[in-house]
């Protein structure tokens, strides 16, 4: 099965050059943050080196499985606010409350381990599900669009 057809591009009224571009051009895009994702989370006492390859792997691997088993053109990568959060307020705050730099990111690296594990049970079991379907249409599309103004 060629790429054509399992992505199903002529129905999409696309072409393999036209995604290539624009796959290269997300890349470019987006590729600030194989650099800047590290700097942020190395200010928190992390190996600079180690974020960089944890960012890079990551990031190709999110978004090789969001187009191959999503078959969506979307790439994946780090957020730099809660990476900012993390490092900056996070980490520092639980290194004075356990007397050790190094103690502080490990410690929120757990807690952040915990929180997605947690967010994984509530998906499987679709409590999140249940949750954002609880919200009124009218509050989703003002939040959208308080988003967008905050942007």
């Amino acid at each position: 099965m060629g790429l054509r057809t399992f992505f199903e591009l002529e129905a999409l009224g696309t072409t393999v050059r036209r995604e290539a571009v624009a796959g290269a051009t997300t890349f470019m895009t987006m590729s600030y943050i194989l650099v800047v994702n590290p700097q942020i989370l190395s200010a928190s006492g992390m190996p600079f080196d180690g974020v960089l390859f944890a960012t890079c792997v990551c990031s190709a691997l999110g978004t090789t499985l969001m187009a191959f088993l999503g078959r969506y053109p979307i790439a994946l990568a780090p957020g730099m606010g809660l990476n900012a959060y993390f490092a900056l307020v996070v980490a520092p705050q639980l290194a004075k409350l356990l007397g050790s730099k190094e103690a502080g990111w490990q410690a929120a690296l757990g807690a952040v381990f915990f929180s997605g594990a947690l967010f994984l049970l509530l998906s499987l079991f679709r409590v999140r599900e249940r949750i954002v379907d609880a919200v009124p249409p009218s509050l989703k599309l003002a939040i959208s669009g308080g988003i967008g103004l905050f942007i």
